[in-house]
């Protein structure tokens, strides 16, 4: 399987290539469009769509990655990234291409490990595992990498997430005051 990653933008769109075929996923390509010097967003987003769609043209990926907006203090911005996504994903249905939104938070959980990482952790740790020389000029290449990551290791290990979620979580407090506790929260339990 052949994953298309993006990182939307209207300023600098990351996006990938990541196959997925062998035993290892292997690092097809990874750059990003720079639309800063075209101006007006109307321009950006035709060009957000035309590139798009010559990618998915020159690569036939099987499916699309990208991450979702996340949630920031300038709505206007926000506004600006669902437009950018928007019409990432509006370019790959037009080529009858499924697609998979993450969050940012989730991408880098399944990357490093952290919800929070730094973009420049997300780059490192994925420079060790894909064995790039040199760390990409714009970090939106390397997150654009991320999320096609992201859904390959989903597509490996579906319940990795919610095993994490289901994983018990351990208490500093010894069993003889948990069992207190347990006994004063539900005193109509207990037969004396």
């Amino acid at each position: 399987m052949l994953i298309l990653g993006i990182d939307p933008g209207t300023r600098i769109l990351g996006y990938s290539l990541l196959d997925t075929d062998g035993a290892k996923p292997q690092l097809v390509l990874m750059d990003v469009l720079y639309l800063r010097q075209l101006g007006e967003l109307p321009l950006r987003i035709r060009k957000i769509f035309d590139t798009t769609q010559r990618i998915i043209d020159s690569y036939h990926p099987d499916h699309l990655a990208i991450e979702a907006p996340f949630a920031g203090k300038n709505v206007q911005s926000m506004l600006k990234l669902g437009k950018a996504q928007g019409v990432a994903i509006g370019a790959a249905m037009s080529r009858d291409l499924s697609y998979t939104e993450y969050e940012p938070a989730a991408v880098k959980q399944r990357v490093t490990g952290n919800g929070n990482a730094a973009k420049e952790q997300v780059a490192m740790m994925l420079q060790s595992i894909f064995g790039f020389k040199d760390m990409p000029q714009y970090l939106d290449a390397s997150d654009a990498l991320a999320v096609a990551y992201t859904c390959y290791l989903e597509q490996s290990d579906p319940l990795g997430d919610l095993r994490q979620q289901l994983k018990p979580k351990r208490s500093s407090k010894s069993k003889k005051q948990q069992w207190g506790d347990f006994v004063k929260d539900n005193p109509d339990l207990i037969n004396y």
